[in-house]
């Protein structure tokens, strides 16, 4: 038997993973019609659409998900035998693997409870806690919907109006993404297959056929679609030796998530507007897992003001691949809120620590936070390389250092007290 090295080992490992994941697509598994749209229109959304487990039931998979389980078994099994039960990387690989089980557990119950069962596994609810073991998701989203509600958009500046096509959109994202993508292509391209507006691949970005943005918009999507979604893809395919690194499982969706929202806010682009879809979504889930139905889902995004069709899109999104009548959401959007929190304190974290160094490993792939020291260690060891594509704020740490900084100092301050004091004034 020819004799291999660690990395050898580490690298053939990786290349199981990556290639054993491939077939699984969650969203395409759990969408819906586009004809539930008309539906609910004709019903004056009186009327609840059909989606339940025989409607799963014909919307087929493309590989079978007891098969890739067991062979998601045999590559654990291949982990501890190569690598032994104590390798770091090893272990990492393997939760991957377990997670990948549950995804095709989870989409093998769409329509079901045990769907929003095994998702909440994955992806967590909006009644899970911070690191602080007493603040949930919901209760900072609850927060942010007291305070987003009395923003008035008129009296903020200026206005973006969604004048712009998705031709448009794609043209002009095109020549950013040339910009920041230096060695590997990436290109938005139109597509009238998606829920959202947007989504990012590998090495593209879609645009959905016929949307509408506001500049402000294409400004956002290329930091967060872009340099967030598209940028950690890449950094983990250029990996020498872990190319796994480049496929996210669900509990990866957090971090990925909460950076893309983080770069919005570092570079100022998002508006309260948007913000408050994002809360909202988690809303809208803790109302479904407390037992609405998606009618009463509809009418409450409606009472805020969304239109019919972001309405819709909203519902769409919290009861795929669950159950429509309440009690069974999908969870996947609280990645938003409770990634956003878990990277920013990380980020605080890592400064009271005096280690910067390890923040811009946030973006060498699809990672957890709570996984980077590891990342950084296995640098420093010659393993992991460090991440290509890098927004500028994180290219030069000084910015973030002095952000950071003074918001550890900020804890020091009582708010409802300082509050108390400017209401008087206000």
């Amino acid at each position: 038997m020819v004799w291999t090295t660690y990395k050898e080992k580490l690298k053939r490992l990786s290349e199981m993973v990556v290639d054993a994941q491939k077939p699984i697509r969650i969203l395409d598994a759990i969408k819906w019609p586009s004809s539930v749209d008309e539906q609910l229109r004709k019903s004056k959304f009186k009327e609840m659409p059909v989606i339940d487990k025989h409607y799963y039931q014909g919307l087929t998979l493309g590989y079978d998900p007891q098969k890739k389980i067991d062979e998601f078994q045999s590559i654990i099994g291949d982990i501890k035998l190569q690598l032994g039960e104590s390798d770091e990387i090893g272990r990492m690989m393997k939760v991957n693997c377990e997670e990948y089980q549950d995804v095709c557990r989870m989409l093998m119950n769409r329509g079901t409870k045990d769907f929003h069962t095994y998702g909440k596994k994955l992806y967590g609810s909006p009644k899970d806690t911070f690191q602080d073991e007493k603040t949930s998701i919901n209760d900072l989203a609850q927060n942010m919907y007291g305070i987003l509600s009395i923003l008035d958009d008129d009296v903020l500046g200026a206005e973006y109006p969604e004048d712009v096509s998705a031709e448009e959109t794609v043209k002009s994202l095109n020549k950013k993404f040339e910009n920041y993508f230096t060695d590997n292509p990436v290109r938005a391209k139109l597509s009238d297959g998606i829920l959202a507006d947007a989504a990012a691949g590998s090495d593209t970005v879609k645009i959905k056929e016929g949307a509408m943005f506001s500049r402000r918009d294409i400004e956002i999507l290329e930091v967060h679609e872009g340099w967030v979604h598209v940028g950690t893809t890449l950094n983990g395919q250029n990996q020498h030796i872990c190319r796994f690194l480049a496929k996210g499982p669900p509990r990866m969706a957090s971090t990925q998530e909460g950076l893309a929202i983080l770069m919005e806010i570092f570079s100022f682009v998002s508006y309260p507007r948007r913000a408050r879809t994002i809360n909202d979504r988690v809303l809208g889930i803790d109302k479904a897992e407390d037992g609405a139905n998606a009618l009463e889902l509809l009418e409450f995004y409606r009472t805020e003001g969304y239109s019919e069709a972001d309405a819709i899109n909203n519902v769409k999104r919290v009861y795929r691949g669950g159950l429509i009548e309440g009690g069974a959401p999908f969870t996947k959007d609280i990645a938003y809120i409770k990634g956003f929190i878990e990277n920013y304190n990380f980020m605080r974290a890592a400064m009271r620590a005096g280690k910067p160094e390890y923040i811009p490993y946030l973006f060498v792939g699809k990672v957890h936070s709570s996984d980077v020291p590891l990342w950084y260690r296995k640098h420093k060891e010659g393993i992991i390389d460090p991440p290509k594509y890098l927004p500028p704020q994180f290219k030069d740490l000084n910015g973030v250092a002095v952000w950071m900084s003074f918001s550890n100092v900020f804890n020091m301050i009582d708010m409802k007290k300082v509050q108390e004091y400017f209401s008087k004034i206000f």
